[in-house]
């Protein structure tokens, strides 16, 4: 049997940390991107008896290289969320003391035996959390020979993937407390999204439900539980009764952009982002006779301003902000088509803000999934043709959604990206870098094109936007990641 342990120190009171725990969305805000995924969240919170189900993928990377070339395909596909090269872990909650620690067990997975204490103490105004885990690996015992030097080998590498995630952990539980410390309001909100399932969605549901909030998801069926609300956008039905009951609506919906642009997913891409949000627009300005306060935070992209120099109007200045036109290509007209579909709500005195995102990093989605493979291959590079690119790390997109949720001040078109652009040539070797991998390969401009074809490389993969971030940290938002440097070792597990 193997023992680890790790020590926390978090500025914030035991029992304010401990009501964390207690919330749902602290299992899938703790579980690291580069290490599985949480396939279904605990059934009874900490409760003894308590279950929940997530995917461990195989370690170091392996498991990253490995899972991201599936996640891409699946992506690519269209195929179901479940298809990753994982092994189901089914825990659960074996013991509890309200207020200072629980217990849980592998009842199944890829291990012997695992069993994890939770251990809370009081430290001065703060409090010293410690993770004590006992485990043992699917391997002979040290001593057996001829695989008791595989045995030893195996244990340090698990023992060191256990740091990396423990890490994690630690980063992301100190910024959620610090997120929710910034947003104390008088009482919890009720908050409706779309699109809850998705990469973004996924993380801004467990992060507002951290913070104490009634958080309900959008489905495209008849509801089923007490967090749905059913609708069909391409019907234009939706539960407006149910809608009636929130007090802010985050919109994410819409058809993946990241296939070819031929006629028929153009005209996909456009009508998701339009029909959806002009409904939820339309009956928000319904429901706004009753008197009642609501907000709508809308998605919308950074290719509003045009992918490249080329596809912006005159006098367009090189840094981008708010006040700047609109572009000329196929993606400025879905981005101002989709922020325009809002307007409904904001004449009947809804707070509409619309997010701007910038290229969200993460390896379980998105352009960084894709790229991965060919890094931790060797074989990684530069995109011939790539320009400057406005990023953003998953928690800081996740954080802006939330801070605009509930921060009444925040209105308008505002910037989702962070302070530190890049170019092409500084973000591959950046990532080379916190891989330990070179960047050597320049990929050519008719890879991009052969997949996605000319006009979706142009607009997509060799775009050049500048685009600033000051007016969300004007607005009061405090990034985690304001570096790509930063971002990238907090998603990837690399110090």
């Amino acid at each position: 049997m193997a023992h680890f342990e790790f020590t926390t120190s978090l500025p914030f009171p035991r029992d304010e940390v401990f009501r964390w725990f207690t919330r749902p969305g602290a299992l899938a805000r703790l579980s690291p991107p580069f290490a599985g995924s949480v396939r279904r969240e605990p059934d009874h919170g900490l409760e003894i008896g308590s279950t929940a189900v997530l995917g461990i993928g195989a370690p170091g990377g392996l498991g990253l290289g490995l899972g991201s070339a599936v996640g891409s395909a699946a992506g690519a596909l269209h195929l179901p969320g479940w298809v990753r090269p994982e092994i189901p872990w089914h825990a659960r909650h074996v013991g509890l003391v309200p207020g200072r620690g629980f217990t849980d067990v592998m009842d199944s997975g890829p291990l012997a035996s695992w069993t994890h204490d939770h251990l809370f103490e009081d430290d001065g105004e703060g409090t010293i959390m410690r993770d004590s885990v006992a485990y043992a690996l699917p391997l002979p015992a040290p001593g057996s020979r001829p695989l008791g030097r595989l045995s030893r080998w195996s244990e340090q590498r698990f023992a060191a993937e256990l740091g990396r995630m423990f890490e994690y952990r630690e980063r992301q539980l100190i910024g959620d407390l610090l997120f929710h410390s910034r947003h104390q309001l008088p009482g919890p909100l009720r908050i409706a999204i779309s699109g809850a399932g998705g990469l973004v969605g996924t993380q801004l549901r467990a992060l507002l439900l951290g913070g104490g909030h009634d958080v309900l998801r959008l489905v495209r069926r008849p509801a089923s539980a007490g967090d749905e609300i059913s609708w069909d956008p391409d019907a234009g039905r939706i539960d407006a009764e149910a809608l009636a009951g929130c007090d802010v609506v985050i919109h994410l919906a819409g058809h993946p952009i990241g296939g070819r642009f031929t006629a028929d997913n153009k005209q996909r891409i456009m009508a998701s982002r339009t029909a959806g949000t002009s409904l939820l627009a339309r009956t928000l300005a319904d429901l706004a006779a009753d008197g009642r306060q609501r907000a709508l935070v809308c998605g919308s992209a950074i290719g509003y301003y045009g992918a490249s120099p080329q596809s912006r109007r005159p006098g367009t200045p090189e840094e981008l902000t708010e006040d700047c036109p609109p572009g000329t290509d196929f993606l400025a007209d879905a981005c101002a088509a989709w922020e325009a579909s809002c307007e409904p709500a904001a004449r009947a005195g809804v707070r509409v803000a619309t997010l701007r995102t910038g290229i969200v990093q993460s390896p379980a989605g998105g352009a960084l999934q894709r790229m991965l493979p060919l890094f931790m291959a060797g074989v990684g590079g530069r995109l011939a043709g790539a320009g400057m690119q406005s990023w953003i790390g998953i928690d800081d997109i996740v954080g802006i959604f939330a801070h605009a949720a509930l921060d009444e001040h925040v209105s308008g078109a505002v910037n989702a990206v962070a302070p530190h652009p890049v170019d092409g040539s500084e973000y591959a070797d950046t990532l080379a870098a916190v891989l330990g991998r070179p960047a050597w390969v320049t990929v050519p401009a008719a890879g991009p094109a052969l997949l996605l074809g000319r006009q979706g490389a142009r607009e997509l993969v060799q775009a050049d936007q500048r685009v600033s971030s000051r007016r969300v940290e004007e607005l009061g938002y405090g990034f985690r990641h304001p570096d790509l440097p930063s971002a990238l070792r907090h998603v990837l597990g690399r110090s």
